[in-house]
This record gives structure tokens, C-alpha cells and sequence, in this order.
């Protein structure tokens, strides 16, 4: 089962929604950096379950104990290990579910790849709860990005067809981003977020669930980052925000809108300010070759809505039979507003790593 990623900084996550715990190991990190555990614990709080009506009534604290790599308030060299304790699952909750494949999950998928063998329970290793050690991560990596004046920032830009403006792709700064990470329910317009956060109400009171995107946003990049091909800065963070549970789509820039596009107005036309090379538009969202430009880096992602849903639905047991299911238990009706720290915690780690 791959848990590893990285190469400078290699990240490990390991742990099960529903086992004793869940945590990661970072290999890599140099000696003597300073790390605030405050700033660490905060970020935890903003992806955490059980925070209010929009968010499963699981309710886990997410306070993390580091086993190593961290003493009297900054790294050691070795392997940085933290551990994040369970203690409010209810496994009896999936006990009828253990032959029974829930639609849109990866019981049956995970089952014939691990034989049967794989933890079912809260979705076991596949869970979106394994996000948490990497929100631990990005908050380490966010810390060190600011050092050198990168800041990371994103928005629910909509749910379901409830849409808010995107960034300002040339202009978005860092107050605007650093205010988003303080809001409940990050949006730039509270109007817009309000409508957002009673479609999602609505969906749970039919015992449904719905799904949005995503959109993140990095400054003060400096161009140069970055390779051709195989490890293009585009191909180094979809490779990591696909590895986010429910994550279906990923696009930068203007994405699949430059299908509609002639290349004139595609292009973003270049010039010299104050010795500062800058383009007009950012219609490429910061990369270009795969190398960042040194405007603003702008992506998107599509989560899909929750699978874990109250209504019927059909599916098949383990023994191949045509059945019927309603998923009980404690489940987020959108799992959009946690995910935004993990697009950033990710984000944070592949800048961090090809920095």
C-alpha cells in the first residue's frame, strides 16, 4: 500500500479512520528549524470533525504527540513523527456494512486489490480522515514557506451550483489569503458563503450530500521552480491533490476554459515593471513548462459529494448478490469546507519539497 511520498522531504502516513491512531513521519527536514505548535494546532481545528451542523458529528480533539525529530521547540534532523490519536469511533456503526459495498466508496475496489483483507471500517486506510496527518505536515511546510515570504491561501468558490467570483488571478494578495484561513467557511463573498452553507443543510436534511471546488492560490513564488515534463510543477502538486479523498478533478489556471479560448486571448501578455518581469492576465495560473512564472501560482479542484449517504441506493455484498443500502453512522453532507486546509497543507508540501 503506497503511504510515501517525496523527494527531498519524504512524507509517510499511516493509521486507519478507525484503528488506535493515525499519524505521519517526515524525512528530511534540516536541523534546528523552529516550528510553532500553536499555529500547527490551529490548522488541525479548521480541518477537525464534530466543529458545527455542516460537519459530521464525529467529534475528534486531533492533538497530536511527536514521537521524534522535535526537541526543545525545533527540528533535530531525524525523522519527524507525530501520532494523532482516535477516540470517537464508533466501528459498530459499519458492522452490517461488512459484506455490503457502499456506492462511491472504495470497499469493493480496495477488496479485490487487498483481498479482503483491508479495515472497512470508517473506510479504514482510504477514509478522508488520514487528511489530518497531512494538515500536521502542511502546517510545518507553511511555516517555512513563509520564511521566504510564500504565502498559501483558498476559497470555496462553490457548492453545488451556488458559485462566488475566483481570485483576482494577477492581483490576490497576502491579506486577502491569510484572512481566508481565519474564516469558519472561507469565501470572499459572506453573502454567497451563507447561500453555500444552507444548500448544504438542505442536502442533509434529505439525506443526501453535495460537492464544490476548491480554489487555492500561492504568491511570491519565484519563477524558476519547477521541471519539463514528468516532474512539471503542475504534474508535482496534482500528484498530491489527487491523492486527496474525493478529489475528482484538478484544473490551473483558466484550465478547460482555454478550450473555448483563441490563443490571443489565451496568452498573457508580458511586460517589464520596475525590472520586475509580470504579465497583464494569469490566464496559465503561474506556470508555464511546467516552471513557474513568478506571478501568482491559481489552481482549482472538484470534490465530489460525500458518498455516505441516508438515502437507498443499490449495490452488491461479497458474494455478488444485487442489494439495497442506506449508509447509517455520522457523515459529513459536504466534506468541501474541511477539505480546504488539506489543499493547502498539500500544496504546501510539494512547494516545499521542490523548493
Amino acid at each position: 500500500m503506497s503511504g510515501s511520498w517525496g523527494k527531498k522531504v519524504h512524507y509517510t502516513i499511516f493509521g486507519e479512520s478507525h484503528g488506535k491512531g493515525i499519524g505521519i513521519t517526515i524525512d528530511g527536514l534540516p536541523p534546528g528549524l523552529e516550528i510553532d505548535l500553536q499555529e500547527v494546532t490551529r490548522e488541525l481545528e479548521r480541518r477537525a470533525p464534530g466543529r458545527n451542523p455542516l460537519s459530521t458529528a464525529r467529534k475528534e480533539t486531533d492533538a497530536f504527540t511527536i514521537w521524534s525529530g522535535f526537541l526543545n521547540g525545533k527540528t533535530t534532523g531525524s525523522p519527524l513523527c507525530a501520532i494523532i490519536e482516535n477516540r470517537d469511533q464508533k466501528s459498530t456503526d459499519y458492522d452490517s456494512l461488512a459484506f455490503t459495498f457502499r456506492p462511491g466508496h472504495a470497499d469493493y475496489s480496495g477488496s479485490v486489490k487487498y483481498k479482503g483483507y483491508n479495515d472497512l471500517r470508517g473506510g479504514g486506510h482510504f477514509s478522508g480522515r488520514l487528511t489530518a496527518p497531512l494538515v500536521f505536515a502542511g502546517a510545518i511546510a507553511k511555516q517555512l514557506l513563509r520564511q521566504k515570504d510564500i504565502f498559501i491561501g483558498a476559497h470555496i468558490q462553490c457548492i453545488a451550483s451556488t458559485a462566488e467570483a475566483n481570485f483576482d488571478a494577477v492581483t490576490v494578495d497576502k491579506e486577502t489569503l491569510n484572512q481566508l484561513g481565519y474564516q469558519a467557511f472561507p469565501v470572499l463573498d459572506p453573502l454567497l458563503g451563507e447561500a453555500m452553507q444552507e444548500c448544504i443543510l438542505a442536502a442533509k436534511s434529505r439525506g443526501d450530500s453535495v460537492g464544490g471546488i476548491i480554489e487555492a492560490a500561492a504568491i511570491h513564488l519565484p519563477a524558476g521552480l519547477g521541471e519539463p515534463f514528468f516532474d512539471s510543477l503542475e504534474s508535482t502538486l496534482a500528484h498530491l491533490l489527487f491523492s486527496i479523498p474525493a478529489v475528482k478533478g484538478v484544473e490551473f489556471g483558466a484550465g478547460f476554459a482555454f478550450a473555448q479560448l483563441n490563443g490571443s486571448q489565451a496568452n498573457d501578455a508580458m511586460y517589464n515593471q520596475n525590472n520586475n518581469i509580470i504579465t497583464s492576465t494569469n490566464h496559465n495560473g503561474g506556470i508555464l513548462g511546467g516552471i513557474t512564472s513568478g506571478m501568482p501560482l491559481i489552481f482549482r479542484v472538484a470534490i465530489k459529494p460525500t458518498p455516505s449517504i441516508a438515502l437507498e441506493q443499490h449495490t452488491i455484498n461479497s458474494k455478488g448478490e444485487n442489494v439495497s443500502i442506506s449508509v447509517g453512522g455520522r457523515h459529513d453532507p459536504c466534506i468541501v469546507p474541511r477539505a480546504v486546509p488539506v489543499v493547502e497543507a498539500v500544496t504546501a508540501m510539494a512547494l516545499w519539497d521542490v523548493l
